[in-house]
């Protein structure tokens, strides 16, 4: 009784594990945290040092003896123990708001179509371990496309491409389930390494990861005509000293097309693969673009003209995924239709 007590001051909340940024979504209030995905730590002591954006601003910037430490890889746990740590930061950063008798809470999570039951396991143990007291998984299609409010449980097809820092994944979904999808490790991430090479190798010049992101965020996008010179601040590889040119941004948006290219092939091959009950329905419909990758400016247009549908970019697609988890916190009968069973123990009875 005390414990059914407790659990109505309980924060429940949804996490958007991603490998660039993770977001927490709290039952009531929205999305309260939104941070970059990585950790500093000072090898001597092995004490972690600063988690999420105060970490990012390390990136490139730190001595030998202290790393900076991406946890997450392709949507994924590369690192428990320091995946752990990071939930917990963020778990704890949102129970200390409200301390008194906070019970430790639900969490709903997204997950990649294409994970191991030991990644499964991965991740609901590093959760329960930071803190909750009961996990439930859910496919990032699945929640992307419940967080931009598309019909899923119709018996009709509903396309999203989910395009996140390390993984994109494109999902045919109908029924409350995927029908056909496609994973690649294209995705938002490839972009920022696109233009650090390309600086490299046309230029000589050595630009970071940061630096790289800036600057796709500033592109005016793919349909653009613009050609006012863009500058770039980097190490010249030759003389070793700080330097400075401008490019021309259609030259950098050219850079990028293979990677472009990848999804664009993988949307047509899992479209190939659709029944085409669902095929006619996405043509009517057209295809949804969500996650962070998706905010480069123009993509849904290149997308759109090399499959000919139509194609939009989701509201705020950097949240889609989270906000659908948090939907979930209150819809329990459609948690319990598109939650993913436990890789631990029977699939629990959704409260």
């Amino acid at each position: 009784m005390f414990k059914n007590f407790l659990t109505k001051f309980s924060k429940d909340m949804a996490i958007d594990l991603g490998t660039s940024n993770t977001l927490v979504y709290v039952k009531d209030r929205g999305v309260v945290v939104n941070e970059s995905s990585v950790v500093a730590i000072n090898t001597r002591n092995d004490q972690i040092l600063s988690i999420g954006e105060e970490a990012s601003k390390m990136i490139g910037k730190t001595p030998p003896h202290i790393v900076v430490s991406k946890p997450l890889l392709d949507g994924v746990i590369s690192d428990f123990e320091v995946t752990e740590k990071m939930l917990k930061y963020f778990i704890n950063k949102v129970q200390q708001e409200n301390s008194f008798m906070a019970p430790r809470p639900k969490v709903v999570v997204g997950i990649p179509l294409d994970i191991t039951e030991v990644e499964k396991k991965a991740v609901e143990d590093a959760i329960m371990s930071a803190g909750a007291r009961e996990v439930h998984l859910v496919e990032n299609v699945i929640a992307s496309a419940i967080g931009a409010r598309l019909p899923i449980q119709d018996p009709s097809g509903n396309a999203v491409v989910n395009i996140g820092g390390g993984l994109t994944e494109i999902a045919i979904i109908s029924l409350s389930g995927v029908v056909a999808w496609r994973s690649l490790k294209t995705a938002g991430r490839d972009f920022d390494h696109d233009i650090i090479n390309f600086a490299r190798n046309e230029y000589n010049l050595l630009v970071g990861e940061r630096n790289a992101e800036r600057i796709k965020m500033q592109l005016e996008g793919f349909e653009s005509d613009k050609e006012v010179p863009l500058k770039i601040r980097g190490r010249d590889l030759i003389t070793g000293l700080p330097k400075e040119i401008s490019i021309n941004p259609l030259l950098i948006l050219h850079c990028m097309d293979r990677s472009v290219k990848m999804i664009v092939e993988n949307i047509k091959a899992t479209l190939e693969i659709t029944p085409p009950e669902l095929t006619a329905d996405i043509y009517q419909k057209g295809i949804l673009l969500t996650g962070g990758g998706s905010l480069l400016k123009g993509l849904d247009k290149v997308i759109a003209k090399a499959i000919r549908i139509n194609v939009q970019t989701g509201d705020d697609p950097l949240t889609c995924v989270v906000r659908g988890l948090g939907i979930l916190l209150d819809d329990k009968n459609l948690l319990k239709e598109v939650a993913v069973p436990s890789s631990s123990r029977e699939e629990e009875t959704v409260r």
